[in-house]
């Protein structure tokens, strides 16, 4: 198999390392009762409590969509729901103590776990250079 990898495109070879990793990142987060979409959301929550509003802006989604992920996350115990001390009719979300836990985990097995890369000897450039690819037109 090895051998005929060696003779793919590029673009199948990259096609083929998405799905293999987002397989191993899908397993990971589903035993962490998370989605990508979760994730994503928690990622957005780590500077301070949001309106779904603002969270769902924030993470490119409809706010119907976001509703559906924070109950999840809710139900997870990830994060909470609490009124706006500001204006009562607005409620918000906010990380908890399990949430904070589980998303620095998910960071530190993408970053530092051959379970989810494989076999990426250089994070930090490897990032970069996906951010370029992704970025550079």
């Amino acid at each position: 198999m090895r051998d005929d990898v060696s003779s793919w495109p590029v673009g199948r070879l990259l096609s083929v390392a998405a799905r293999l990793v987002e397989r191993r990142f899908h397993d990971f987060l589903a035993a962490h009762q998370l989605s990508h979409a979760g994730l994503i959301a928690l990622h957005h929550l780590t500077p301070g409590p949001r309106t779904q509003r603002e969270l769902a802006a924030a993470c490119r989604v409809t706010d119907q969509t976001m509703s559906r992920t924070i109950e999840h996350l809710r139900r997870s115990g990830h994060v909470v729901k609490r009124a706006d001390p500001h204006d009562r009719r607005r409620m918000l979300v906010e990380l908890t103590e399990a949430g904070d836990a589980v998303l620095a985990m998910a960071r530190e097995k993408e970053r530092d776990s051959g379970d989810l890369l494989g076999a990426v000897e250089d994070y930090d450039r490897f990032r970069e250079e996906l951010i370029r690819l992704i970025t550079v037109t």
